[in-house]
């Protein structure tokens, strides 16, 4: 081969080695190499994800996840607040890149998009007006009791109510937590359905009219664990997320970022993985 043959042949060569790689970046990791902002959508969920006065990202998932880009050496960032049931939608259409509303990852969900490792493990919990008139501690409870249940729409919660016998007559849903809210104090519902922390948060916000239950009552399958979500076009960035992740979670700093919002140690993700929440929830 002469050298002239031999320039050209590298010369497409590299141009593959390009290409190839080029193939392999999603939106987002193009969207950064592009000098664009990282868009985070999430709605009005305290103490998971919402947006403060200024209508600034807070809440401990946003609070993580900023952490983590920050760690990465990323600090355009731009917010997109939407309703719950937007969470998905909004990232499948391109409208924001990452969803850090507070996503539970479950099997259903993992079919539209692709989580990052675990960043909190929760448990359900319900609202129930003060001193419990109804007993009601589960969603078998619920539904043993013909008792009216209260939830936001696209939570997972509904899943789990119906897996424990409750029917659609018995599921109300309604955007987010402050019609949650208004629906147990009117006597709408007899119960609001979420996870632990969003219970208490909802509950303290009623003067004393409400209270949360205790999320031991609750059987073992209603553990969630609490994940960033992304498209799945963006695999290469989530990969990278991933491990600049790990060397953050539980962290003094990440602590420091999160114990405003009530997370604590118990509320660390523990040894398990994406895929095998993905595969049991």
């Amino acid at each position: 081969m002469n050298r002239k043959l031999a320039n050209i042949v590298a010369a497409l060569g590299f141009a593959i080695a390009g290409a190839t790689a080029q193939a392999h970046a999603g939106e987002l990791a193009d969207r950064i190499t592009s000098g664009k902002s990282i868009r985070i959508g999430f709605a009005n969920e305290d103490p998971y994800a919402f947006p403060d006065s200024n209508n600034q990202p807070v809440g401990f998932v946003n609070a993580i996840a900023l952490g983590v880009l920050k760690q990465m050496g990323y600090d355009n960032i731009e917010t997109v607040v939407t309703d719950w049931g937007g969470l998905i939608p909004g990232l499948q259409s391109g409208r924001f890149d990452m969803a850090t509303g507070g996503l539970y990852i479950l099997k259903s969900r993992c079919e539209s998009v692709t989580f990052s490792e675990p960043l909190a493990k929760v448990t359900d919990s319900l609202i129930v007006k003060a001193g419990n008139p109804k007993g009601l501690t589960n969603y078998e409870d619920i539904a043993t009791k013909g008792a009216m249940m209260v939830t936001g729409i696209g939570y997972s919660n509904i899943e789990q109510a119906k897996k424990a016998g409750v029917p659609d007559s018995q599921i109300m849903q309604v955007p987010g937590q402050t019609e949650i809210l208004a629906a147990v104090e009117s006597g709408r519902a007899d119960a609001g359905a979420t996870g632990y922390l969003l219970s208490r948060s909802v509950a303290g916000k009623s003067g004393g009219k409400l209270e949360a239950t205790d999320p031991d009552a609750m059987p073992g399958s209603t553990q969630n664990w609490v994940s960033i979500a992304f498209r799945g076009s963006d695999k290469d960035f989530v990969e990278k997320f991933n491990d600049a992740q790990k060397k953050y979670i539980g962290t003094p700093e990440m602590m420091k970022a999160v114990e405003a919002y009530g997370y604590d140690a118990k509320l660390l993700p523990g040894d398990k993985t994406a895929e095998w929440v993905c595969a049991n929830r």
